[in-house]
C-alpha cells in the first residue's frame, strides 16, 4: 500500500498543482493553506469550505502530521511544560512562560541535541532527528491555545531555546519562522522571535546572509576559551575570536545588536578574570546581556554562583555601557526552566 504524504510538506504552488491535476479550481490550494498554517486544522473534517468529497479524497492521498500534547504540567508559578508527542512517536518538551507583560512560547527544534553541553540536561540526551517546520509550528500553535484557554491573553512572544540546538536543523526552522510569520499563517512579527544558538560561526553568518528578521541570541556562559572548551564542547570548533567575528558580521549585515545568555556558576566562571572576559567580548556589537539562573541537573559540578559575583557582573557591565540584567528562571518545579529539559516525567519516546 502506498504511503500517504504528508500535505504540509506542499508548498503553495506545489498544491495549485495537484488542485489542477485532479479538475479542482485553483483557489482551493489557497483555501486548503488557509486551513492547515492560519486555522492550524488537525484533519480534513475540520475544511468545512470544502465539498465532503473532495475532502474524503484528500483523506485518501494526504495525512496531517500534527503533533499531540500528551501530559501538560503546571507550575506554581503559572509556567505550563508540555510533553509534545510527534507522529512517529517520540517525544519532544515546549514551555508556556507567563509574566505579566507577556507570554512566551519556548519551542523545541531537535529530539534530543547532539552537542553535549555539561551543564544541559537536554545535552545529556542523543540526538534523534530534527523537527520538521509543521512540528516546530505545531508547539507555537499548542501555547498559542494555552495563553488564550488558561490566561484570556495572546501569545506575544517565541523563543527557540528548547530542545537542540535551532541552527542544526536551519532549513526547517526558517521555514517554521516564516509560516508563523506570514500573513497566510499565524501572522507573528519577527520581531517577537529569537533564536538561540551555541554559536556556530559560519551558521551565524549565514542567517546574516540570509536578512533574517527575528532576534539572535548566543548562549555564551564564558567569553575565555578555556573555560568555555571545558563546559561545551562545540567551542573547540568555534573558539571565542571566531564566534567574535562571525557576530560582527552579523550585525554589519542587519543591524541587530545580539542578546548573550550566561549562566554564572561557582568555581568556573566566577573569577575576576572571566568579568573582565565577558566585559570585553560585549564591546565587539552593541549587545545586552543575561544573567540566567541556574537550574541544577544531574552534574554536582554546576553549583548557581554567589550573589556577589552576581553584582560584580552586572557592576562591570552597566559601568561599560552593556545592558545586564538578571533572569530569574521560572517552572523550576516541573523541570520546565532553561536547561531543564530532558523528557523526566512518564511520557516516553517510542519506535526509537
Amino acid at each position: 500500500m502506498e504511503q500517504k504524504r504528508d500535505i504540509r510538506a506542499f508548498t503553495k504552488e506545489q498544491l495549485k498543482e495537484y488542485f489542477t491535476s485532479i479538475q479542482q479550481p485553483v483557489f482551493r490550494a489557497t483555501q486548503v493553506y488557509e486551513w492547515l498554517w492560519k486555522k492550524g486544522a488537525t484533519s480534513f473534517e475540520d475544511m468545512t469550505n470544502l465539498s465532503l468529497e473532495l475532502r474524503e479524497k484528500m483523506k485518501l492521498e494526504f495525512v496531517i502530521n500534527h503533533i499531540s500534547v500528551d501530559e501538560m504540567q503546571r507550575s506554581s508559578d503559572g509556567t505550563i511544560k508540555n510533553a509534545v508527542r510527534l507522529y512517529d512517536g517520540k517525544v519532544v518538551e515546549s514551555v508556556l512562560i507567563p509574566t505579566e507583560t507577556r507570554i512566551t512560547a519556548c519551542v523545541s527544534s531537535q529530539v534530543g541535541c547532539s552537542l553535549d553541553c555539561h551543564f544541559c540536561a537536554t545535552g545529556q540526551l542523543k540526538r534523534m532527528r530534527n523537527l520538521n517546520a509543521d512540528e516546530i509550528y505545531d508547539q507555537v500553535v499548542a501555547v498559542m491555545n494555552e495563553a488564550e484557554t488558561f490566561f484570556s491573553r495572546p501569545l506575544t512572544n517565541i523563543v527557540f531555546m528548547g530542545m537542540g540546538e535551532p541552527l542544526m536543523n536551519y532549513k526547517n526552522v526558517l521555514e517554521a519562522i516564516e509560516k508563523i510569520t506570514s500573513p497566510e499563517g499565524l501572522n507573528m512579527s519577527p520581531k517577537r522571535i529569537t533564536v538561540s544558538t551555541v554559536g556556530l560561526a559560519k551558521m551565524i553568518k549565514k542567517l546574516a546572509d540570509d536578512e533574517v528578521k527575528f532576534n539572535l541570541a548566543l548562549s555564551l556562559h564564558s567569553a575565555r576559551d578555556v573555560v568555555r572548551d571545558s563546559i561545551m564542547p562545540i567551542n573547540l570548533k568555534n573558539p571565542v575570536a571566531e564566534l567574535a567575528e562571525a557576530l560582527k558580521y552579523w550585525y554589519r549585515q542587519t543591524g541587530k545588536r545580539v542578546t548573550y545568555e550566561y549562566v554564572v556558576w561557582k568555581d568556573v566562571n566566577d573569577q575576576p578574570e572571566d568579568i573582565a572576559a565577558l566585559v570585553k567580548f560585549c564591546h565587539h556589537i552593541p549587545c545586552k546581556v543575561n544573567l540566567i539562573e541556574y537550574n541544577p541537573t544531574d552534574d554536582e559540578r554546576f553549583q548557581q554562583a554567589d550573589d556577589k559575583v552576581l553584582n560584580a557582573y552586572i557592576h562591570a557591565l552597566e559601568s561599560k555601557g552593556v545592558v545586564a540584567k538578571v533572569r530569574k528562571s521560572r517552572g523550576k518545579d516541573i523541570d520546565a526552566a532553561c536547561g531543564q529539559l530532558a523528557n523526566k516525567n512518564e511520557v516516553v519516546n517510542t519506535n526509537s
